[in-house]
């Protein structure tokens, strides 16, 4: 019995409040063989990662209510998450942004809009460096 169809044990969260982005970027990544999941709403956010279990998260800085970094630390305080990579995505540009990015555990810093072959690209090397990819 072979199976043909690649499958990719390796699974990305989008947390976006921009449903036409966490759309286009939930397309791409399965289309490129992982398993994604979204979440619009940043309050559920961290349920959305303890449900899921990913690999690495897509995660918006500019939402309403709560922002990225607060959900960063959040996920980050619990200790199975303690080693997933977080990538912020974002429209800001300012190196004090990606400073507070990364002192709130981030990995990686995306600005928007990015193409998704970039992302695909980081993506894959944060896997790799994980041993997940």
């Amino acid at each position: 019995m072979s199976h043909k169809v690649k499958v990719s044990t390796a699974r990305v969260l989008v947390i976006d409040d921009e449903p036409e982005i966490t759309e286009i970027v939930e397309t791409f990544l399965t289309e490129a063989g992982y398993q994604v999941a979204v979440e619009n709403s940043p309050l559920e956010a961290v349920n959305k990662a303890q449900q899921f279990k990913p690999d690495v998260i897509l995660l918006d800085i500019m939402m309403p209510g709560v922002d990225g970094y607060d959900i960063c630390q959040q996920i980050k305080a619990d200790p199975q998450f303690s080693g997933v990579p977080i990538i912020f995505l974002t429209g800001k540009d300012r190196s004090d942004d990606m400073g507070r990015s990364f002192r709130s555990g981030g990995d990686m810093f995306i600005k928007k809009p990015f193409s998704c072959e970039r992302l695909l690209e980081i993506v894959n090397i944060v896997l790799l460096s994980t041993g997940k990819g």
